[in-house]
C-alpha cells in the first residue's frame, strides 16, 4: 500500500473522530430534552416495543443513565452515531469514485448539515438512520456494482437494526426495493443472498411488529391523532422547500447536484429514484420535514464527488469551496446545537434570521404558541425545576395522605421528568402514549397531585380541589411555563375505572 492509499484509507476514520469529538464537546448543555427523559423511563422498563417507538433508543438510553444521571454519557449515544454517519458517507463517496477531495468535502456537509447535526446532537428515534439508512445504499450499490452478494446481509442488517429504531425505516426501505424493482438493476432482487438478507431483516423487526400487533398497532393509531391539529401540514412545495433548509440553507445545492450525478450514473441510479420515491411517500402522508431526512448522506456524497469532478481543471477553487462549505455549515450550527447561552442565542438568531429574513416558524413542526427559545431547545428546561415544585408540594400533603397518593401528569415528559429527577414521589402516571398502557399503578385516586391539569373541574370529580403551587421557567417550551400543581381530594370515580378516558396517544 502506498503512501497515498494509506493516507486516503485513514480519512473516514480522521472524519468520525473529528465529527464525535465536534459532538462531545457541543452536545452535553443546557438540559435533558423532554423525549431523552421519557426514553430512559420506557428503557428502565424493558420491552419488545412501546406505543410511539421501537425498543432499541429507550434501551440504549436506560444504559447510559445505569450509573446515574449523566447527559454527557446519554448524547455520546448520537454522537458516535453522528461519527459512524460520516464514516460510511465517506465510504460510499469512495464507492462512488470520490477521490480525498470529494471524501473531505463529505465529511463537511455530512457533519455540518443542521437536520444530521441535529439528529447526532440529542437522544431521538432518528439518531442512527443516517448510519444505517446509508450504510444500507452502500451495501446493496455494491452489490449491484458485482461485489460480493454477501454484502447484502449487511444491507438487510442495517435495515432490520433500523425499523428497531424508528418505523420511518420502512419507507426507505420499501422505496429502495422499488426502486430496484423498475430498474435493470432489478436482477439483484432475484439472488438467494438478498431473500436471505429480506429474511434477516424481517427477523431483527418481528419482536417489535408483533408487540404493536399485540398491542392493537397504537403506532397507527398515534399518527392518525396527530393530523388532526398537532402537526403542521404543509404543501408539497413547502416540504420541498424545508428539505432545503433543514438540510442547510448553503449546503443544499450539494445534495441536489448529488441527485443529477446519482441519475447519471446506471448502476448507482436507483438511488436517486429511491430519494424521489421516499420524499413523494412523505409528502402524500403529510409527515414531518425530517422523517425522511436520514437520506441525505447519500446524495450529500454524490455530490461531492461531482463537485470533486468538476473543479479537476480549476484546483485553485477547491480549498475556497470547502472553506465555504465548512462556513456556510458553521453558521446554522448553533440554531441545532445548544453551543451558545440561552441570551446569546437569542441574540445570535435575531442578527442571522434577521439577515436573512427569514422566520423562525419556517420550519415549525407542530401547532403551539411561541416559546422564547426554539422548540428543541427550550424542551431542555424547567425538567428539574418541575421535579423540585411537586416534592414540595408533596411534602406538604396532610398526615397519611403520602402514602395513598398519585401523581396524574398531563403528558410524558412531565411524568418522564418527575420519574427521573423526583426524589421519594408517589407514583407517576399519565394517559400519553406508553405510561397509558403501564396504568394508575394500583392507587385509587382519592389523593392525587395533578400536574398541568384542573382536578377534572368540568366534570366535578373531586370534593376538594386546591392550587398548591405554579412550577415552570422562563426559557421552557410555552405550555410548560405556568404549570399548575393541584392537590386533587376525594375522587368520586375510582382511577382504575376512570383510566380508559384518560388514553392519548398523540
Amino acid at each position: 500500500m502506498t503512501y497515498d492509499d494509506r493516507r486516503l484509507s485513514a480519512l473516514p476514520w480522521i472524519a468520525s473522530a473529528a465529527t464525535l469529538v465536534f459532538h462531545l464537546i457541543a452536545n452535553p448543555h443546557y438540559g435533558f430534552f423532554r423525549d431523552e427523559l421519557y426514553f430512559i423511563m420506557c428503557g428502565f422498563r424493558p420491552d419488545w416495543g412501546y406505543v410511539d417507538q421501537p425498543p432499541l433508543v429507550p434501551l440504549l438510553s436506560a444504559l447510559t443513565q445505569l450509573g446515574g444521571h449523566s447527559l454527557f454519557l446519554l448524547r455520546a449515544v448520537p454522537a458516535l452515531f453522528a461519527a459512524s454517519a460520516v464514516f460510511v458517507a465517506v465510504a460510499l463517496t469512495a464507492e462512488l469514485g470520490g477521490g480525498a477531495y470529494a471524501r473531505i468535502l463529505t465529511a463537511i456537509v455530512v457533519a455540518l448539515s443542521p437536520v444530521l447535526a441535529s439528529f447526532g446532537g440529542k437522544v431521538g428515534t432518528d439518531e442512527a438512520l443516517p448510519f444505517l439508512w446509508t450504510l444500507t445504499a452502500y451495501a446493496l450499490l455494491r452489490v449491484v456494482r458485482g461485489a460480493d452478494a454477501r454484502w447484502s446481509f449487511v444491507a438487510g442488517a442495517a435495515l432490520g437494526i433500523g425499523l428497531e429504531m424508528k418505523y420511518s425505516t420502512l419507507f426507505f426501505a420499501v422505496a429502495a426495493v422499488v426502486a430496484l424493482l423498475v430498474l435493470p438493476e432489478r436482477r439483484v432482487l432475484a439472488t438467494r443472498w438478498l431473500f436471505g438478507a429480506f429474511a434477516l431483516c424481517a427477523a431483527i423487526a418481528l419482536p417489535n411488529a408483533l408487540w404493536q400487533a399485540a398491542h392493537g398497532l397504537p403506532m397507527l393509531e398515534l399518527l392518525r391523532n396527530a393530523q388532526h391539529g398537532k402537526n403542521v401540514v404543509v404543501s408539497p412545495p413547502a416540504f420541498l422547500g424545508q428539505q432545503l433548509l433543514i438540510t442547510g440553507l448553503f449546503l443544499w445545492p450539494v445534495w441536489v447536484a448529488g441527485l443529477v450525478f446519482l441519475a447519471r450514473d446506471r448502476s448507482a441510479r436507483f438511488l436517486a429514484l429511491a430519494w424521489v420515491l421516499l420524499i413523494g411517500a412523505m409528502v402524500a402522508l403529510h409527515g414531518k420535514h425530517y422523517y425522511p431526512a436520514a437520506v441525505y448522506p447519500i446524495p450529500f456524497a454524490a455530490g461531492c464527488t461531482a463537485l470533486e469532478q468538476w473543479t479537476a481543471r480549476v484546483g485553485v477553487v477547491r480549498p475556497f469551496l470547502a472553506a465555504a462549505l465548512v462556513a456556510g455549515g458553521l453558521v446554522f450550527v448553533p440554531f441545532v446545537l445548544p453551543v451558545l447561552s440561552e441570551q446569546r442565542y437569542l441574540a445570535y438568531e435575531r442578527a442571522v434570521l434577521g439577515a436573512l429574513h427569514f422566520q423562525r416558524s419556517a420550519t415549525a413542526t407542530e401547532n403551539h404558541a411561541a416559546s422564547v427559545l426554539p422548540s428543541d431547545f427550550a424542551d431542555m428546561h424547567g425538567w428539574p425545576e418541575l421535579a423540585a415544585t411537586v416534592e414540595r408540594v408533596v411534602d406538604g400533603l396532610r398526615p397519611g395522605e403520602r402514602e395513598r397518593a398519585v401523581v396524574v401528569t398531563s403528558n410524558y415528559g412531565e411524568a418522564a421528568s418527575l420519574e427521573f429527577f423526583g426524589r421519594g414521589l408517589p407514583p407517576v402516571v399519565s394517559g400519553h402514549n406508553q405510561y397509558f398502557l403501564w396504568g394508575p399503578r394500583g392507587r385509587s385516586g382519592d389523593i392525587l397531585i395533578d400536574v398541568n391539569g384542573d382536578c377534572g373541574a368540568a366534570q366535578h370529580l373531586f370534593a376538594d380541589a386546591e392550587r398548591a403551587a405554579t412550577a415552570g421557567t422562563p426559557y421552557a417550551i410555552s405550555y410548560e411555563r405556568n404549570i399548575p400543581i393541584m392537590v386533587c381530594r376525594g375522587l368520586r370515580v375510582p382511577l382504575p375505572a376512570l383510566w380508559p378516558q384518560l388514553k392519548a396517544y398523540i
